[in-house]
């Protein structure tokens, strides 16, 4: 009988001690379950911030070039210079205007005549010539070696004089060359006033 009641506290302990066991072993897996949720979710919260922080650098990154873009000042005028007659040639030839009288953004070469454009973007072109009424006057814009508007006048034995312009809005990417071509057998007359050639940044790309 005692040995009956020993075995029954003894299966009885038993089953506490196990049950014990158990219930550490679930709390153990839970507390573990429950971490590597918490590490996962810290996880994307750190790479939602990196995200974050990378499109914020990116985003002011770009005001910053916007507002680079939006102060730069590029214009020009020059004239040719002189006080006679420059052609007619048997070639045509490109009109240097030696006589800078403004040339901001340093894209114009009173030595070769050639606008050259130091940013990408949409500018304005103008040249107006002085000629006597002698000879024909041909002269062409052109961007790169593509031409873009010309002017051209005839000539006549009783017009003493003629001047004539002509303009343009042209999309440059950043080296495109401008200038004015005086074609063969035209003429113009050099002046510091007025056979000039001009052009003006109108909006960065």
């Amino acid at each position: 009988m005692i040995l009956s009641v020993h075995l029954l506290l003894f299966f009885c302990c038993g089953l506490s001690l196990a049950q014990l066991q158990n219930d550490s072993q679930t709390e153990s897996y839970i507390s573990q379950t429950e971490f590597a949720a918490m590490k996962e979710r810290l996880e994307v919260v750190e790479n939602l911030l990196k995200d974050s922080k990378t499109r914020q650098v990116n985003y002011e990154n770009q005001i910053a070039e916007l507002r680079r873009q939006s102060t730069v000042n590029v214009m020009f005028t020059a004239a040719t210079g002189g006080n006679g007659p420059i052609g007619p040639y048997n070639t045509a030839t490109t009109l240097i205007y030696r006589t800078v009288i403004t040339n901001i953004g340093s894209g114009y070469s009173p030595y070769t005549g050639i606008f050259t454009a130091p940013v990408p973007g949409f500018y304005y072109f103008t040249f107006f010539y002085h000629a006597g009424g002698e000879h024909v006057v041909a002269l062409g814009l052109f961007k790169n070696d593509q031409l873009i508007v010309m002017i051209t006048d005839h000539a006549s034995n009783y017009d003493t004089a003629d001047n004539g312009g002509n303009a343009a809005f042209v999309q440059l990417q950043k080296g495109d060359q401008v200038y004015v071509r005086m074609l063969a057998n035209s003429h113009v007359w050099g002046s510091i006033h007025q056979t000039t050639f001009s052009g003006f940044l109108v909006t960065p790309m």
